[in-house]
């Protein structure tokens, strides 16, 4: 590990217990900042409830109103994730009702883009939809930094991720893909913990600085891209304890790196791939059927250069 990431990992891990949500709201009340919580959301209304439920009783009150607006960004959920969201207090937006004359495309990181358009606060936080037995110190916990520290401009979650019975066995897709590329290709980043994790929040004016890969690539895209933004002194990680959350397949798994050392690959040279597509097998009533999935994805410009975003930023 470079000395410059021991240094860090001194200076920039810290525990959400570090900082008290007394202090947290007194540095909020201080600098005047606003906060947005987004929670992505697809097919979700076994778990958007009592997330939004869970911040709503902790941090949207008015003796600790550290969160001003939380919205959940349907993306075409088929069951009651907008009804129990909106239920539930969250204020509900559908993924194509924003920006209507650009066609939405499918995947995470395109929602999350979208959001910047329909939330206000100057820092934005991301939870991810599927969490179980949330604790509001997810949110407290990564947005502290950010209110406390100027220097600070992005900050991820960082946690133990348990895989059915097995201790921190989850995270396959960060141990076997993602972590050997950032260390190999981009050091500096060697210290992050949870480089995938979908729980991070960062200063609005860096987000709208960023091109948002529409897929999977999202997270380690924005870690890249933030590094080459602002530094790496800017980055943070807090220890949030414990993530649990439904986990997907393996060949949903084989899907989502392949998209992730895409995205990667693009940040090294944005020359023509020969194949960027990946084929995988499923076992049929005679043998082996191949599927191949496109992993091209389409990357959105920085907010700033949507000709809306001054227009909403200005409202």
């Amino acid at each position: 590990m470079l000395e410059e990431v021991e240094r860090w990992l001194s200076r920039r891990s810290w525990s959400a217990a570090e900082r008290s949500l007394d202090r947290i709201m007194a540095a909020k009340h201080k600098g005047g900042a606003t906060v947005s919580v987004v929670l992505p959301a697809l097919d979700e209304e076994a778990t958007v409830g009592a997330i939004v439920t869970a911040i709503r009783d902790a941090l949207m009150t008015s003796a600790t109103p550290l969160v001003d607006e939380l919205v959940v960004i349907d993306s075409g959920s088929t069951d009651r994730t907008a009804e129990v969201a909106a239920a539930a207090g969250a204020r509900v937006v559908h993924r194509d009702a924003i920006l209507p004359r650009i066609p939405a495309l499918p995947g995470k990181g395109e929602v999350l883009w979208r959001s910047l358009l329909v939330t206000s606060g100057d820092i934005v936080c991301f939870i991810d939809a599927d969490l179980k037995d949330f604790d509001p110190a997810f949110v407290s916990g990564i947005v502290g930094p950010l209110l406390t520290d100027p220097d600070v401009d992005f900050v991820k979650a960082m946690y133990d991720r348990p895989l059915g019975e097995a201790a921190g066995q989850g995270g396959r897709v960060t141990e076997l893909v993602a972590r050997p590329l950032l260390n190999l290709h981009w050091p500096q980043l060697a210290g992050f913990v949870q480089p995938l994790g979908g729980e991070y929040a960062a200063r609005r004016s860096l987000l709208e600085r960023l091109p948002f890969p529409v897929g999977y690539g999202v997270e380690i895209a924005l870690l890249i891209d933030a590094l080459h933004t602002v530094g790496l002194d800017a980055l943070a990680q807090v220890d949030v304890g414990v993530r649990k959350h439904r986990h997907q397949d393996g060949q949903a798994l084989g899907r989502m790196a392949a998209a992730i050392y895409r995205t990667a690959q693009l940040r090294l040279s944005r020359g023509h791939l020969v194949r960027p597509g990946l084929t995988q097998f499923e076992r049929g009533e005679r043998g082996f059927v191949p599927r191949t999935y496109a992993v091209d994805t389409e990357e959105r410009p920085p907010m700033r250069d949507i000709e809306e975003y001054p227009v909403h930023r200005a409202a």
